[in-house]
C-alpha cells in the first residue's frame, strides 16, 4: 500500500521528510567498470566497441555495419503501419513546432561610454543522442532529443540505439528520418557514450551528448562530461497530481499509473484537499492494477513510493509541491493558473482536469526530457538551448578604453595581475599622448 499522510496529523513533518529523503534508486557500483569500458574504447575503438556489442548486446558487429545503412533505415521505416506513423508524424510537428519559438536572438548595443557590447548565439557542431534498445525503446524520445538540436542547427546528429540480439524498433528509425538524422548506429552502453565523446576509426566524436539510460550509460555520462557536454542525469520517473474532489478519481488514478508503470523505482504521488477523495484514488489505482499489463512494474512502484497525502488548502499543497520539486505536475484543480502563480518548481506543469502528463510525452509539443530527483529547483527541461552556446561580444572605442579602462587597471593591481594592467595602460598611455 502506498503512504497516506495527513498535514495535520503531529508527526506530519517527519514523515514528509522521510518521503523526500526516500531513495528510489538501487546503488549499483558500476564506476569501475565504466571506467574500464571508457580506457577500452579510447584505446581500441571500432575492435572495442564490436567486441562490448557482442558480449553485451549478443550481436555480432563490423567497422561496416556498426552503422544502419539508407537501405536497412528505408526497409524499417516503410514496416512501420499508417496510423503509427501519422501519430509520430503530428508528434514530430508539434514538438519541432514548440521548440521553434524557443530559439534565442543575438544582441549589439552601445552604451554610454561608447563601447559596443552584445552575444552571438550559435549551434554545437556535432551532437550524439543516445536511445535505450531493443522493443523496449522510446522513439518519442529520438524526436525529444533530436528535434531541439535539429531546430537548434547542429550540423551533425547522430543516434546510438543498441539492437540487442539484432532487434530493431522501426519507430525509432523513423522518428529518426522524421528528426533529420541519418546516422544511427546499433550500439549502446557505456561504449556507445565513450565512442561518441572520444571518437574511433569509424564514429566521429561529438560536442554533446543527451538522452536517457540504465545505470551503466548514467555513470559513462557522468565520466565523459567535460569532455563532452551532457544534458542531464535523469533518475526514476516521477509524477505529483494535486487535486480536488471535483474529479473523476478514475482519471487521476490513470495519470498516477502512467508514471508507475515505466519503472519500479518510478513514484506517483497524489495531493488533496478531500481525505475521501484520496481514498477513492487509491481504490482505484487498485482496481486498474488488476488488469493493467504492466501491473507488477507499476504495482510494486505504487505500494513501494507511491503516496496520497491530504492538506488542509491548495496554498499548503503549492508549499509541499515546492519541497517535492517533481518532474510532472499536474494541477487539476478548478482554477490551475491561481494555483499555477504558487508553483515555482517543477520540469513541466499540465494545467487542468483535461491536460494528463501523457499528452506531454507524446503530442503536447514542450520536451519530455525533464530533471528528476527534486532538481527541478536548480535545472530546466530539454531545449533548443541545450544545443547552442552563447560568444559575448565587445568593443571598446579610444573613448570607451578611456572611461573604464583605469578601472579594469586597479583591479588588475589589487589582483596582483600584472600584465593584465599593462595591457590596458600601454592604450591608455598610446591615447594620452
Amino acid at each position: 500500500m502506498p503512504v497516506t499522510l495527513d498535514s495535520s496529523a503531529p508527526d506530519f513533518e517527519a514523515q514528509f521528510s522521510a518521503l523526500l529523503g526516500s531513495k528510489r534508486e538501487e546503488a549499483v557500483d558500476v564506476d569501475d567498470t565504466v571506467a574500464a569500458i571508457i580506457a577500452d574504447v579510447r584505446a581500441r575503438g571500432d575492435a572495442a566497441v564490436i567486441e562490448l556489442t557482442a558480449k553485451f548486446d549478443k550481436l555480432e558487429l563490423t567497422p561496416e555495419t556498426l552503422a544502419f545503412t539508407q537501405d536497412e533505415i528505408e526497409h524499417h521505416c516503410a514496416a512501420v503501419p499508417a496510423p503509427e506513423r501519422a501519430a509520430l508524424e503530428l508528434a514530430a510537428e508539434r514538438i519541432r513546432a514548440y521548440h521553434a519559438r524557443q530559439r534565442p536572438e543575438d544582441a549589439r548595443w552601445t552604451d554610454t561610454t561608447g563601447a559596443e557590447l552584445g552575444w552571438r548565439w550559435g549551434p554545437v557542431s556535432a551532437a550524439g543522442l543516445y536511445v535505450p534498445g531493443g522493443l523496449a525503446s522510446y522513439p518519442s524520445s529520438v524526436l525529444m532529443n533530436a528535434i531541439p538540436a535539429q531546430v537548434a542547427g547542429v550540423e551533425r546528429l547522430v543516434i546510438c540505439a543498441p539492437t540487442p540480439g539484432g532487434v530493431v524498433n522501426p519507430l525509432v528509425l523513423l522518428a529518426a528520418r522524421l528528426a533529420g538524422v541519418d546516422i544511427v548506429y546499433r550500439i549502446g552502453g557505456a561504449q556507445a557514450v565513450a565512442a561518441m565523446a572520444y571518437g574511433t576509426e569509424t564514429i566521429a566524436p561529438v560536442d554533446k551528448i543527451t538522452g536517457p539510460g540504465n545505470a551503466f550509460v548514467a555513470a559513462a555520462k557522468r565520466r565523459v562530461f567535460g569532455r563532452v557536454g551532457i544534458d542531464m542525469i535523469a533518475g526514476p520517473s516521477e509524477i505529483l497530481v494535486i487535486a480536488d474532489a471535483e474529479n473523476d478519481p478514475d482519471w487521476i488514478a490513470l495519470d498516477l499509473l502512467s508514471q508507475a508503470e515505466h519503472d519500479e523505482s518510478a513514484q506517483s504521488i497524489l495531493i488533496t484537499t478531500d481525505a475521501e477523495f484520496g481514498q477513492a484514488v487509491a481504490r482505484a489505482v487498485d482496481k486498474r492494477l488488476e488488469t493493467l499489463e504492466r501491473r507488477a512494474i507499476a504495482g510494486a512502484s505504487w505500494r513501494d513510493f507511491g503516496a496520497v497525502i491530504v492538506v488542509r488548502d491548495l496554498v499548503e499543497a503549492a508549499a509541499l509541491s515546492d519541497r517535492i520539486a517533481p518532474e510532472h505536475l499536474e494541477l487539476c484543480v478548478a482554477d490551475p493558473e491561481a494555483l499555477l502563480a504558487q508553483i515555482r518548481h517543477a520540469g513541466a506543469v499540465f494545467l487542468g482536469h483535461w491536460t494528463p502528463e501523457a499528452i506531454g510525452d507524446y503530442v503536447g509539443g514542450p520536451n519530455h526530457v525533464l530533471p528528476t530527483a527534486r532538481s527541478s529547483r536548480f535545472s530546466s527541461g530539454l531545449s533548443v538551448l541545450d544545443f547552442m552556446k552563447r560568444t559575448t561580444l565587445a568593443r571598446m572605442t579610444p573613448d570607451a578604453l578611456a572611461a573604464i579602462g583605469p578601472a579594469a587597471e586597479q583591479l588588475a593591481i589589487s589582483e596582483s595581475l600584472e600584465a593584465h594592467g599593462m595591457s590596458v595602460r600601454a592604450r591608455l598611455d598610446r591615447l594620452n599622448r
